[in-house]
């Protein structure tokens, strides 16, 4: 029996040459791919901080941009582009082009709780993003005047429930680490305060020197010169940890189990990034994040070091999202 074969057996021929031509212009893609990660970086890197410059954050995009740069033996400058609480900036950091040149500094306002606060972010924060390495974390400080009546934690707690409400506390304003901080304190040390919004944490300090707050949940870089000046007390921190620069402070989940709050930033890029030019920054960042020198500038800046890589990094990300979901439900938050 025979076997009829239909189609038009002139047609393989041309059908093989556009699979070969299909092919070929994949195995030049992957070439140029690879050869673009071997000769990374070519030309000056941008690192976008997504706030105005001279705060804790710009300080801190510096000194990453300084020492990546030394690491990685190219010109890496800071740009800021500050605006809608740090949404601005890194928007611009997920919608530049994936190769390599352009990174930026992310946080938690615009990566895990923005939009659990009802914020409209332009981005997914996953999917959008090539998360790179978690510097560290910001705790939180729990700041009283000296002559406030609470001499430590345990104290103050006591004397806010006694309060019944009348206590207050002060933050950077709805939706930031400080004020999340204070409503994840009255949830878990069923206490009520009642919180003062402010534009930044410099106005908050200087009411609560006034005597019109009882205190205020600020990071601790911004506290240590009043601290040290002996115009304000740190009852405790919100880290997992105690802060070497502060050893007899103790940490509010010493006395509250699961009492953590903190903000954090990282180093992120557009989503897409290939995978040797991550490996590439991840790797020099790494060396960065080792280099004890560095580290110790991180800390003057209140942040607790980390460098976690890009699997942790993204873990952390995910458990920081869920956490505050629930402070944010329980709280019904929303920003206006």
């Amino acid at each position: 029996m025979r076997h009829h074969i239909t189609g038009d057996l002139r047609a393989r021929p041309r059908a093989l040459n556009i699979l070969r031509h299909a092919l070929l212009a994949v195995g030049i893609a992957v070439v140029s791919t690879s050869a673009h990660a071997d000769n990374y970086p070519e030309r000056p890197i941008r690192l976008i901080v997504p706030f105005s410059p001279g705060g804790t954050t710009d300080v801190i995009g510096r000194l990453v941009a300084n020492a990546l740069e030394q690491d990685i033996g190219q010109t890496v400058f800071v740009e800021n582009k500050g605006g809608a609480g740090s949404i601005l900036g890194t928007d611009l950091g997920a919608k530049a082009k994936p190769d390599g040149y352009t990174l930026v500094i992310t946080n938690g306002a615009a990566i895990t709780t923005g939009h659990l606060l009802g914020q409209k972010i332009p981005y997914d924060s996953y999917k959008d993003f090539t998360h790179i390495t978690l510097l560290g974390t910001f705790p939180n400080g729990l700041i009283v005047r000296t002559n406030h009546p609470a001499k430590d934690f345990k104290e103050f707690l006591e004397l806010a429930r006694k309060a019944g409400g009348k206590y207050n506390y002060g933050s950077a304003g709805v939706g930031s680490a400080g004020f999340l901080t204070g409503e994840m304190l009255k949830q878990k040390a069923n206490i009520d305060m009642t919180h003062v919004p402010y534009k930044g944490t410099g106005p908050a300090m200087n009411d609560l020197l006034g005597g019109q707050l009882d205190a205020i949940f600020n990071n601790l870089g911004v506290a240590a010169t009043q601290f040290r000046a002996g115009n304000v007390r740190i009852l405790a921190v919100s880290g997992a940890k105690r802060v070497p620069a502060f050893p007899d402070v103790p940490t509010m989940s010493e006395t509250i189990p699961g009492m953590v709050g903190e903000a954090w930033f990282g180093v992120s890029a557009p989503a897409g990034l290939p995978a040797p030019v991550t490996e590439k920054l991840q790797a020099s960042l790494s060396r960065v994040m080792g280099n004890p020198d560095f580290r110790a500038k991180l800390a003057e800046q209140g942040l607790t070091p980390m460098g976690a890589p890009q699997a942790e990094f993204i873990k952390f990300l995910r458990e920081e999202e869920d956490k505050w979901a629930s402070v944010i439900k329980a709280a019904n938050i929303k920003l206006d």
